[in-house]
């Protein structure tokens, strides 16, 4: 295992595949690496692809202290100068995106472009779940609320066809008390007055059935970021780089390849 170094000593797991030019990708709330597993090779024939485990899963180091996404962004930054990697592309999905906003704001020199997907901008802007959504996901029978989240990831029909296991649905290992600091650091995540400040060429992508965050955070942040292009995917839902994977993939991919040449 190999590992990074945040300023505040917590030890970072990293994983680096394929070769080319790196693409950072950043999973969502409460999971490890293996958010990615399904889809990371889809890059490999253009981009080396780089995870890691943000602090509290996975290999990485489990602090009992506050977690925040500029904080998870800090992590990504010791990832990258561990690796003497000065710039790189970064997808960032759900929680991941918003961590991806704070890396672009917050170190505009690190981030060459940008792909922000089912995420939100946070705070008090941000479009919230329904409350039939939060009580789904938290009614007290956890296989029950386990189901509700696998159907707000998938639509029934993917899922007839893919039973499992399911790596979009957190880190099974996390200590209770990191699962409490993921969930509070994406709840805290406000980071509207940043982002006019976003100059990476960036793409929002979102499923047009996604109520876990919803679609209509989509076109907030691509209104709000310069030049920001949007795509819906049509019939997705939350997990649309996973089930929508031969739309999803290469056109990220195009994205990349375009902003790559852009002056």
């Amino acid at each position: 295992m190999t590992y990074a170094t945040a300023p505040d000593g917590t030890r970072i797991a990293y994983q680096l595949q394929g070769g080319g030019a790196p693409l950072v990708l950043l999973a969502g709330q409460a999971n490890s690496h293996h958010w990615w597993d399904a889809v990371r090779a889809d890059f490999h024939p253009a981009r080396s692809t780089l995870t890691l485990d943000y602090r509290g899963t996975g290999d990485s180091d489990k602090p009992d202290t506050p977690h925040s996404t500029e904080l998870f962004a800090q992590d990504v930054i010791a990832v990258l100068d561990k690796l003497g990697i000065d710039r790189a592309d970064v997808y960032g999905t759900s929680m991941g995106g918003r961590v991806a906003q704070q890396l672009a704001a917050r170190h505009p020199h690190r981030v060459s472009a940008l792909v922000l997907g089912c995420t939100s901008p946070g705070g008090p802007h941000s479009i919230e779940r329904g409350n039939d959504v939060r009580r789904a996901l938290t009614q007290p029978q956890p296989k029950a609320a386990e189901q509700a989240l696998l159907e707000l990831m998938y639509t029934p029909r993917w899922l007839d066809d893919h039973p499992g296991p399911h790596h979009t649905l957190g880190d099974p290992a996390m200590p209770a008390h990191s699962r409490r600091h993921h969930l509070t650091a994406s709840n805290r995540h406000n980071a509207w007055d940043l982002l006019p400040g976003i100059s990476a060429p960036t793409l929002v992508i979102h499923g047009s059935d996604d109520l876990l965050n919803p679609t209509a955070n989509a076109p907030l942040l691509a209104d709000r970021i310069p030049g920001a292009r949007l795509h819906l995917i049509p019939g997705a839902r939350h997990a649309y780089f996973e089930e929508f994977r031969i739309h999803a993939s290469p056109l990220v991919l195009g994205f990349l390849t375009t902003a790559a040449h852009q002056p």
